[in-house]
């Protein structure tokens, strides 16, 4: 019995490379839908498909419920910032909120831009003047849109969406912020932007 198990491999092995393409066809050559042509498959005659609801791109960054959503178990707004803040968060953040936010709620988030002055129907709202509003609130309406304004999920995902969250904190703490709070190094520039101390 054991002299058959190295012949039957043997065999095997024979028969496989024996074959040939063809038995089977080459991949790139059988036949197939290319994308954005039409298929007789399907009833909506596309051959492309959507993803079923509730699938998320494999690059996308998952975590807790508090992270993707800014809710918490009881669906209300988280109060802070789900992860540790760091300088390179800080940054980012502005970065995307200059690109992302500033054409309609302005660089310092006052509402003042040249879009917000031509919107007719609702100026976007300054969000300086928000400071109540929890940290969660300001991730849900970046990511599913508030009144007039539509949902930035696809162009910020839930990291960046948070850092977005962390400048707009930073703004609004920077607007009131005693000159003492400032750097000693910085603290000489500020006085000579302004023309004197701050209060």
């Amino acid at each position: 019995m054991t002299r058959l198990v190295p012949i039957a491999i043997a065999l095997l092995l024979l028969g496989a490379a024996g074959c040939s393409d063809r038995g089977f066809e080459q991949m790139g050559v059988q036949q197939k839908n290319l994308p954005y042509t039409e298929s007789s498959w399907f009833e909506d005659g596309r051959s492309m498909r959507m993803p079923p609801d509730g699938t998320v791109p494999r690059e996308r960054e998952l975590g807790s419920r508090e992270f993707m959503t800014g809710r918490d178990a009881g669906g209300d707004y988280v109060a802070t910032i789900p992860v540790p803040l760091t300088r390179a968060m800080l940054e980012h953040g502005r970065l995307e909120f200059d690109r992302t936010c500033a054409a309609c709620h302005g660089v310092l988030g006052d509402g003042d831009s040249a879009v917000a002055k031509n919107m007719a129907l609702v100026r976007p709202p300054p969000l300086l003047a928000r400071p109540e509003r929890r940290d969660g609130f300001f991730y849900a309406v970046i990511g599913e849109g508030h009144g007039l304004m539509p949902s930035y999920a696809g162009q910020l995902e839930p990291t960046e969406r948070w850092e977005v969250v962390a400048y707009l904190r930073a703004l609004m703490r920077s607007q009131d912020a005693p000159l003492d709070d400032a750097p000693p190094d910085a603290r000489g520039r500020l006085q000579q932007e302004e023309g004197g101390a701050r209060p």
